[in-house]
């Protein structure tokens, strides 16, 4: 029972190789530079004594076609993986699902024609993830493939919080409206959370923090998203690792007049040198902590507006659930960086958030709470694990259908 994930980007492919049967990690790697000089392929596999063992491979791999084949190749070499025939089905990332996708996909040549359809909407993403899924049909073509979108969880925001106050004709013609992404990472620590509290996911009331690179919140009520940081695009929201995240866009139009700097231009800078970059020069936040620690008065204020901006989503998604049960930290930075953890709870008492300095620090493994006695909050740490949840969504997919196909035929 194997399932592939395999998360294609324009000149790289990542993959999973997952038993279903207890959803562990057979082998894992990927292959980055396609195309370019100095391509290669990073593989970890699972040995007999449990461990994971890793090779790297620097060869000439000239595009995803054969990359795919030479990730087939080193899963068979491996002991991985005899051949394609054993895969349940290749789940595949898709960063943008529009409005038409609310649930993962069967991949069929009507769903590659309406990913096509929306490329518009993931200029830099939905290609490379089309690209990835034509091959892998092309490559297995007997093993079924399935779509998973970034986009999907939050498809159940309603209209008042999706909307943009905008005229009406842009949203009919041009689908602006809120989309939001990180879905899957979101989905996944809304369930470990309700496994971990051992409650039911619908009955709790969630705002789970994704800090990466790339950083969204996500107000979840009984197990469906109702509204999230990021918009039509990944840009607005939190602060990141190089993106402003939430802008007065009239900033747009006076850069443009004042500068002379193309749309193209100022599109690059606020995506690639502002967020945690633009303030202090870095963008990973553990360099950014040293840098604080050591007196930079940039690094410091880099920490504080991050934080900042999360404690003002926290409020207003607390006001939105219209009450609280769990905040989920997730991601590297949420996962990982205690000093941010400490910062987005500080001074939240009075929304019954209160942090265990302590449990804060300590060593964790797993899903953690970190709460005080005193908080009515619990406050939970729980390592994402999206490669899994797109593994799960597909075999979901998979057996559906195959539930539906055998009803139709007792019908018949």
């Amino acid at each position: 029972m194997k399932v592939l994930v395999l998360n294609s980007g324009s000149s790289s492919i990542k993959y999973q190789l997952f038993d279903m049967r207890d959803e562990s990690v057979l082998a894992a790697g990927s292959i980055e530079q396609i195309g370019e000089p100095g391509s290669h392929l990073s593989h970890r596999v699972r040995t007999p004594k449990g461990e994971m063992a890793k090779t790297v491979r620097t060869l000439a791999i000239s595009d995803h076609r054969q990359g795919f084949q030479l990730i087939s190749s080193v899963l068979r070499e491996t002991g991985a993986l005899a051949d394609t025939g054993e895969l349940k089905g290749i789940g595949h990332r898709v960063v943008h699902g529009g409005e038409k996708f609310k649930e993962p996909a069967r991949v069929t040549p009507e769903v590659l024609t309406a990913i096509r359809a929306l490329i518009p909407l993931a200029p830099l993403h939905n290609p490379a993830n089309l690209l990835g899924m034509e091959v892998a049909m092309e490559s297995a073509p007997a093993v079924p493939q399935v779509a998973v979108f970034d986009t999907a969880f939050h498809q159940s925001i309603p209209p008042h919080a999706y909307h943009y106050a905008i005229p009406k004709k842009l949203y009919e013609t041009h689908q602006i409206r809120r989309y939001g992404f990180h879905g899957t990472s979101h989905r996944y620590v809304a369930k470990k959370a309700a496994e971990f509290l051992d409650k039911p996911l619908e009955s709790l009331n969630l705002i789970s923090l994704h800090l990466g690179n790339g950083a969204s919140a996500a107000a979840i009520q009984q197990g469906k998203c109702i509204d999230t940081s990021m918009g039509l695009t990944p840009l607005e929201g939190l602060i990141m690792g190089t993106r402003c995240g939430d802008l007065d866009p009239a900033i747009i139009f006076y850069l443009a007049r004042e500068t002379g700097l193309s749309s193209e231009e100022i599109e690059s800078i606020l995506n690639k040198e502002s967020g945690l970059k633009g303030i202090c020069g870095v963008n990973d936040m553990r360099t950014v902590g040293e840098m604080a620690q050591a007196g930079d008065p940039e690094a410091q204020l880099a920490i504080d507006m991050y934080c900042y901006r999360i404690k003002k989503y926290i409020g207003a998604y607390h006001a939105a659930l219209g009450g609280l049960d769990g905040l989920i930290f997730t991601g590297g930075i949420g996962e990982n960086a205690n000093f941010i953890r400490a910062g987005c709870c500080q001074g939240l008492a009075h929304l019954g958030l209160e942090m265990d300095t302590g449990k804060n620090r300590g060593p964790r493994e797993g899903c953690s709470a970190i709460e005080s006695g005193a908080s009515r909050v619990k406050i939970l740490v729980i390592p994402t694990n999206e490669e899994l949840e797109i593994a799960e969504q597909t075999m979901a997919c998979l057996e559906a259908d195959e539930s539906r196909s055998t009803l139709c035929l007792r019908q018949q």
